[in-house]
């Protein structure tokens, strides 16, 4: 049982079908897995034991009587704390929201519970989603599986601990700058970051909505694929037969490299060597577009965080973590023409970047140009905080401008996830190639 720990969702769903697997058996040794583990408090913030128990058993029976609804039946799944679940607290790792409780589970936890899949509780995250390292002082911060002074990542960084730690099949969160994709990178998981508008906010805490988007945090890309099947109740893309002969892969120059670390770097170009003798064609491309599109930035992310959340936050701001208070009243000094004129310049670029890319497969860079930063020095140093945060989130958030279809693998080096992005509604053609692209880096 204990290999039950570290299999791929996909296997454990196999091994369902085959009879070789007992949701009931396969539950309880996540949940006894869970009880035991010495940084369960910092992993899940709510543990829903007899939701899945009961999951587990309607499981157990459909897949007696050979009726099961989808290969996750009966897999467990963790839950990011930023989606409603019916009679349990979801918080988005905010005081502000504590003690808030949904009538109704998110339509997304609906879909993936009349596919089948378990779901073990809720995990912990950055506050109300705003931060790209997982820091969170307010309610927990997840370990790191690489090194105890090492913060997770975020903002769904106890989505990814509950992978990497052996506590979850697979989890759930959400990704508007990189919040899947950088947990993903620093956990060495496949994280997916879905186009916007794809898979449905119903029930889903905001942060922005016009960038806010669902994904899998996975073990590898076929669960990853599974999973994004499972939260839309469609069909998972077919992985047979991929290669990378043929591709064309373009690298980006433009922002991407730039203060590129040491070990990022090397995992990348470690990576690049690799695709290419598996067969794929990379292209050196720069947007130029690109550089108006970053700069853009501040006004497109801070004055829609800070419309939605002005009200909630002003009645009680010393219950927020200041690094978080301090991101979310930057919004406060944009004027509606500033954000209008914004999101209309985005729309340019994205018009630009589309035509360059058009010729590509998908498009490469470092998940992040960073390792994870010290925990203790972020919450001592204010500008070590501000310039690490923004460092972590830069490459990821290129996805999220462009309205990008996004996929992070590991590369081998430990906590140096490579990025492939693909077209907006790409995410079958993405996950082909990042599944041909698995196969070369492992």
């Amino acid at each position: 049982m204990s290999d039950w720990l570290t299999m791929t969702a996909s296997d454990m769903g196999r091994g369902i079908a085959a009879g070789k697997i007992d949701p009931v058996e396969l539950t309880e040794c996540y949940l006894d897995a869970i009880d035991t583990h010495p940084d369960r408090d910092r992993i899940y913030a709510r543990v829903t034991a007899d939701r899945a128990r009961a999951e587990a058993r309607a499981a157990a029976e459909r897949a007696r009587l050979g009726l099961r609804r989808s290969l996750f039946d009966g897999v467990p799944l963790s839950w990011k704390d930023l989606f409603d679940s019916a009679g349990v607290a979801t918080e988005s790792g905010s005081a502000l929201l504590a003690g808030r409780v949904p009538e109704a589970d998110a339509l997304v936890l609906r879909n993936a519970t009349a596919a089948g899949a378990v779901c073990l509780g809720k995990t912990h995250m950055s506050e109300l989603a705003f931060s790209g390292l997982g820091l969170n002082p307010v309610t927990a911060t997840p370990p790191n599986p690489h090194d105890p002074a090492w913060v997770p990542g975020g903002s769904s960084s106890g989505a990814a601990a509950s992978v990497s730690f052996g506590l979850a099949a697979c989890g759930i969160g959400s990704d508007t700058g990189g919040s899947v994709r950088i947990p993903s990178a620093w956990h060495d998981l496949v994280g997916l970051k879905t186009t916007s508008g794809r898979l449905s906010l119903e029930g889903v805490v905001p942060l922005c909505l016009k960038f806010d988007t669902v994904g899998p945090l996975a073990r590898s890309v076929e669960d990853a694929a599974e999973a994004l099947a499972l939260l839309e109740r469609g069909r998972a893309a077919d992985l047979r037969g991929v290669s990378l002969k043929g591709c064309r892969l373009a690298v980006l120059q433009t922002v991407a490299l730039d203060d590129l670390r040491e070990a990022p770097g090397a995992g990348f170009e470690s990576a690049l060597t690799r695709l290419s003798a598996a067969g794929a064609e990379i292209v050196p491309l720069d947007v130029p577009e690109l550089l108006d599109a970053m700069a853009l930035s501040g006004v497109l992310y801070a004055a829609e965080a800070y419309g939605l959340w002005r009200d909630v936050i002003e009645a009680n701001p010393s219950a927020m973590y200041d690094q978080i208070l301090e991101r979310f009243r930057a919004g406060a000094g944009f004027s509606g023409p500033d954000y209008v004129a914004a999101w209309a310049r985005l729309e340019t670029c994205r018009a630009a970047w589309d035509g360059a890319v058009a010729g590509f497969d998908a498009v490469l860079m470092p998940t992040a140009p960073i390792l994870p930063p010290d925990r203790d020095q972020l919450l001592s140093d204010h500008d070590y905080y501000v310039s690490e945060n923004l460092l972590a989130l830069r490459n990821t958030r290129i996805g999220n401008l462009m309205g990008l279809s996004g996929l992070s693998l590991p590369t081998g080096t430990p906590a140096c996830g490579l990025m492939m992005l693909g077209r907006p509604d790409g995410e079958e053609a993405l996950l082909r190639v990042g599944a041909a692209a698995e196969q070369a880096l492992t």
